[in-house]
Parts: structure tokens; sequence; C-alpha cells
């Protein structure tokens, strides 16, 4: 367990798995970097496994599981403005009996991804959208990264799904997570980096 500066406690992340728990949904991360994470942070990790058809059956039902287990009051999700994301939250975690946390509801997108990256927070890009391409996969998110994304008209948080990235190290971590960027793969709807952990 984490103690959190607001005196709420971190007792466990959870992620999603795909069918066979080979590759997180959306990122394409394997379970080796998720676990990483976790061992970071100082708490277990839950990884669910569901196909886009059961995702909120099987997010419900191990949301369910990590109550039980872990004694929990409520969940934290990382969404800003977008109200159907919040309403889904809202909608799995009370099926849990549990309270759906927002910290970034409604912020500033820029000034959210700038204060993230003044507090040291040091995150790469792992997937994205065709519209920023393989090029800036691997990319660690910065200030002139910012620009970049600016310049493309692409929301520099990634609100609408535009990338998706991976934390690497933080003020919450024991240590940085050290990990290897290898091939890139650009499928029908989306693009990815494989990444895998240094020992």
């Amino acid at each position: 367990m984490q103690q959190l500066a607001n005196g709420d406690t971190l007792k466990v992340v959870m992620n999603v798995m795909d069918e066979n728990q080979a590759y997180s949904k959306s990122h394409g991360l394997t379970q080796e970097v998720l676990c990483a994470q976790a061992k970071a942070l100082g708490v277990p990790i839950q990884l669910a496994s569901a196909s886009w058809t059961t995702y909120e059956e099987n997010f419900i039902s191990n949301l369910q599981l990590i109550k039980k287990i872990h004694q929990i009051d409520g969940m934290v999700y990382g969404d800003i403005d977008i109200e159907k994301h919040r309403e889904w939250e809202e909608k799995v975690s009370a099926a849990a009996e549990l309270e759906a946390f927002l910290p970034l509801w409604k912020g500033s997108r820029r000034e959210l991804v700038e204060s993230m990256i003044d507090a040291g927070i040091k995150a790469i890009i792992v997937s994205c959208n065709h519209e920023l391409g393989l090029d800036f996969l691997g990319e660690e998110i910065s200030h002139d990264l910012i620009q970049k994304l600016e310049e493309k008209g692409v929301d520099v948080c990634g609100e609408n799904g535009e990338y998706h990235t991976l934390v690497l190290n933080c003020p919450l971590f024991k240590e940085e997570i050290k990990v290897s960027k290898g091939k890139k793969v650009k499928t029908e709807n989306y693009c990815f980096i494989e990444t895998s952990l240094l020992q």
C-alpha cells in the first residue's frame, strides 16, 4: 500500500489485457512491463482479461474481486472531460459498489500535461493513431513534444485516443523502469511499439 498526498491509500492497480493475457488493451504492453510498474509503486496488480465484447462484464467482475480482496472504497480514473467516459466509469464502479474518482476532471489539458512533465513524470508514447504514425512511437512526453503535437492539431493529452503512454518514472515510483524499444507495428487501426523490460 502507498499513502497518497491527499491522504488516500493506493492499494492496488488494475489493467485489462487481451483474451490471451499477452498484451494490454489499447497500449500493447506485456505483463512483465505492467508488473514492473506495480512493483515500482509497491502495490499488487490485478490483470483482467477480455475481448472488446466482454470488456465491461469482465471489468466489473474484476472490480468486485479487487474490492473483496483489498477492501477498497473507490477506483481512480484519469479522464479529463469526455462525459461518456465518466458515465461509463461511474456505471461500472457503481456495479461493484465502488465510488469513481476522477481527480483530473475539467482540468486544462495543456496545463495538466505540462504539470505532469514538471512534476518529474516520465512517459513515452507506446501506441498512437495513423495521423501521428510510427515516428511518434517511443517519443518521451516533453515540452518540445507538446509543440509538435499542437502543430499537427493533435490533443496534447491524447484524450481522444490519439496516443497512449507508458509511465517509466514518477514521484510515486521507488525506482525508474528501464525498457528497450523494439519493433514498430502499424495495424489496420493503430500503431504500436514493442517494449520489453531491461533487467
